[in-house]
């Protein structure tokens, strides 16, 4: 007992592993072949529709010379001939949209047909082509060419073994007599349809596959060159600008050293200066990080050296109090108000109005000296709106060194965020940019709007 028992353990194993690959089998199978799915023939490239066109022709030549072959050679009825023929030609017709069904179409119509004759042939005796008729080898011969063009070669494979193993199990298995064998005749032209197909499908996917490296390969060069230049930009601004800022705030640091009893108010500017000169350092490395990125979008941007500021968090409207503040200290006289309850905004809407007054206020201190400036943020429940205005000049502002794009900045920073924005001289001799950052795609009008019954201007 105790031999006996381990043999019949690993017998019932043999058995249980046997059975698992054979439904394995029979699943992928089932999963290949039995399928409607639509693989259609793409048009040609130089000649599109023709090669449907010929395939068609060859399904009308089927179909009138297996009708014929069947009826007068095969000594079926007339009628069930031909349906059998028309099944066989319309898979040729089928198989150019959905090659599986199409296959299994003409093999029916092959073994229907195939046993039709057989039963003629034992009770007329006489002598047939069998179990392939001519008509009938070479619409599976198509049938088949097709399937290898649209489909993977397994299913082709699978196809053909099928094919194969049905025309042994017909002629070699049940038989018939006095016939003329188109068995192995027709096995080896299939196979060579199939690796043909093959080999023509296998063609057409290498080159695709070479145009689509092709493809990223030019993507990629482009990519490169991009990042070249940009690269050679921060190179440029880290080269010339950020040398003479930091020269900017080493001379402001040593200024108030040169003069014996310097005033507080020279010591004062001097830090101001010396402070606007690090915030605009910090900035520069902010710019140069995102220029030397790859991905300058992603929040994890590679940083420029071990003490650059990263790109994220971008300054928000919690830092304007500073902005206004820094800009009193250059000598332009600001106040502030606001209007409307004052609710959390998107990180867009807090970036762009900050930049939006940013620039606004340094426009007036380039092109208005003397004037005054109001900065009025009015709190809408659909969005933001940033007004910055300034009185008349009192002097001629200095010669513009090149040409400014800080409104161009501005327009596009609002139409990003789906905004308008409007700036134009006011009646006094002044000058108003006004901008409305919607919060939920909400859009108003360009006209300015103020509310002075609900403001609360700070000097």
């Amino acid at each position: 007992m105790s031999r006996v028992e381990p043999v019949t353990r690993w017998g019932k194993r043999q058995w249980s592993w046997s059975r698992a690959r054979a439904e394995g089998v029979l699943r992928v199978l089932h999963d290949d072949l039995w399928t409607w799915r639509a693989d259609p023939l793409p048009p040609s490239v130089w000649l599109r529709w023709f090669p449907h066109g010929v395939v068609c022709l060859a399904a009308l030549g089927v179909l009138l010379g297996d009708a014929a072959q069947l009826g007068e050679h095969g000594g079926i009825e007339p009628g069930f001939g031909f349906v059998i023929a028309l099944a066989q030609g319309g898979a040729m017709t089928l198989a150019l949209w959905r090659p599986v069904a199409a296959w299994w179409l003409s093999l029916a119509a092959t073994l229907v047909g195939a046993f039709a004759v057989r039963a003629e042939m034992v009770v007329g005796g006489y002598t047939f082509t069998w179990p392939w008729t001519a008509a009938g080898l070479i619409g599976h011969l198509f049938v088949l060419l097709l399937l290898a063009l649209r489909v993977r070669t397994r299913i082709s494979l699978e196809a053909l073994a099928l094919t194969a193993l049905t025309t042994y199990l017909v002629q070699g298995v049940v038989g018939a007599r006095n016939y003329q064998p188109t068995g192995q005749l027709a096995v080896i032209l299939f196979t060579v349809a199939v690796v043909l197909g093959i080999a023509l499908r296998g063609r057409r996917e290498a080159r695709t596959e070479l145009a689509q490296q092709t493809s990223l390969t030019a993507e990629e060069r482009a990519r490169r060159t991009l990042l070249e230049e940009r690269g050679r930009i921060a190179r440029e601004l880290h080269d010339v600008v950020a040398h003479h800022m930091s020269v900017i705030s080493i001379q402001a640091q040593v200024a108030p050293l040169l003069v014996e009893h310097p005033p507080d108010e020279l010591k004062e500017n001097l830090a101001g200066i010396r402070q606007n000169a690090l915030e605009a350092l910090t900035e520069l490395r902010r710019v140069l990080g995102v220029l030397r990125s790859e991905h300058p979008d992603a929040p994890e941007a590679a940083e420029v050296g071990a003490d650059a500021a990263p790109h994220t968090p971008q300054p928000t409207l919690d830092r304007l109090d500073a902005l206004v503040e820094n800009t009193r200290a250059a000598g332009l006289t600001v106040t502030t108000g606001s209007s409307g309850t004052r609710r959390a905004l998107p990180p867009g809407v807090e970036l762009s109005a900050y930049r939006i007054v940013q620039e606004a206020l340094s426009n007036v201190l380039r092109h208005a000296p003397g004037a005054t400036a109001r900065v009025h943020l009015t709190h809408l429940p659909t969005g933001l709106r940033v007004e910055v205005s300034n009185t008349r000049p009192k002097r001629a502002p200095a010669p513009s060194q090149g040409a400014g794009h800080g409104l161009l900045g501005m327009r596009e920073r609002v139409a990003m965020l789906d905004g308008t924005l409007t700036a134009h001289p006011l009646p006094g001799g002044g000058y108003q940019v006004a901008a409305f950052l919607p919060t939920d795609g909400t859009d108003l009008p360009d006209a300015p709007f103020t509310d002075p019954s609900t403001e609360d201007d700070t000097p």
